[in-house]
C-alpha cells in the first residue's frame, strides 16, 4: 500500500501491530512442530531471548495485539508475557485475556499493549466445538464516536469460525471507528468472512499480506479489518522472532474526536 502524506486537519495516524507470537517458542520449518513440541510445555528453548525481540519491535507501534501469549504457566517460566512485553517495549498500558489453560504447563492469551489509555477494556468467551478462543476489546475515547480495537484468534475450523465471527460481528455492529485484528486462521475468501463485512462497517483490505508460515509466506491469515472511517496508508509483515506467523503492521488515521475523552 502507498504511503500517504500524513493524516488530515482534524486526523491524528496510529500504527498498529498485530502478532501470534507462539508463547515466544521457535518454528522455522513444518518439521519442527514435532521435533520441537517441547519447547510448548518447557520453560526452554531462548522464549525470553524472543520475547526481547518482539518487544523490540513492538516498541515502534501505539497499539500491539498480541495472540498465543503465555499468560504465566510453567512454559514461559510462569512469566506473564503480555506484561513483560509491556515494560521491555515501554507501553503505558496493557492486559491480557487468558482463553486456555493445560493443567498449568502451557496456557494461551489475547493481548493488549498501548501507549494511549483506554477508557474500556471487555473480554468475551468466543463460541466453537473446542472452548478457549477469546476475542479482547478495548474502547478509545467516549461515546459514539470512540474508536473500538478488537483482538481475536479464531478457531481452525470453519463452523467454528462462523459462530466466533457472528459472534464478533454483534459486538461491532454498532461501531463507527472499529479495528478487528488478529489470527484468524483463514483467507479473506472464506466465506465465513462475510458475515463481518454484511453487519458492520468493517471493510475488506486493499490488499492482502502473507504471513504464514513465516518461513516461506504464502497465505494472508492474519488480519488487520478497519471500518470505513478509517483511513489506511500501509500493511506490512515483519518477523516477530521465530514465531511460525509474521506480525502485521497497519499504519492509519483517525478522527481525533475518536480518541478524546471529556473532562
Amino acid at each position: 500500500m502507498p504511503h500517504s502524506d500524513g493524516p488530515a486537519p482534524g486526523r491524528r495516524a496510529l500504527r498498529l501491530l498485530s502478532a501470534n507470537i507462539q508463547a515466544g517458542s521457535s518454528t522455522r520449518r513444518y518439521s519442527d512442530y514435532a521435533t520441537r513440541s517441547w519447547s510448548h510445555v518447557l520453560p526452554i528453548g531462548g522464549k525470553r531471548t524472543a520475547l526481547d525481540a518482539i518487544a523490540d519491535l513492538a516498541g515502534k507501534y501505539d497499539i500491539v495485539g498480541l495472540q498465543e501469549a503465555d499468560p504465566g504457566s510453567m512454559r514461559s517460566g510462569f512469566t506473564n508475557q503480555t506484561h513483560y512485553l509491556a515494560n521491555r517495549a515501554g507501553f503505558a498500558y496493557w492486559t491480557h485475556q487468558t482463553n486456555r489453560s493445560v493443567g498449568g504447563l502451557a496456557s494461551s492469551a489475547n493481548g493488549l499493549l498501548s501507549q494511549l489509555a483506554p477508557v474500556e477494556v471487555n473480554d468475551h468467551a468466543l463460541p466453537g466445538r473446542v472452548k478457549g478462543r477469546g476475542v479482547l476489546l478495548a474502547k478509545f475515547g467516549e461515546g459514539d464516536e470512540g474508536l473500538t480495537v478488537a483482538i481475536a484468534h479464531l478457531s481452525l475450523g470453519a463452523s467454528s469460525r462462523l459462530a466466533q465471527l457472528s459472534f464478533i460481528s454483534e459486538l461491532l455492529s454498532d461501531a463507527k471507528h472499529a479495528v478487528l485484528m488478529g489470527d484468524f486462521n483463514c483467507t479473506m475468501e472464506q466465506p465465513e468472512m462475510a458475515v463481518l463485512f454484511n453487519r458492520t462497517r468493517l471493510q475488506p483490505p486493499h490488499c492482502q499480506v502473507h504471513t504464514f508460515p513465516s518461513w516461506s509466506p504464502n497465505r494472508a491469515i492474519d488480519h488487520i479489518l478497519m471500518t470505513d472511517t478509517l483511513k489506511v496508508s500501509k500493511l506490512e509483515a515483519f518477523k516477530a522472532a521465530f514465531s511460525d506467523h509474521l506480525a502485521l503492521s497497519a499504519e492509519f488515521d483517525v478522527p481525533l474526536g475518536a480518541l478524546t475523552v471529556k473532562n
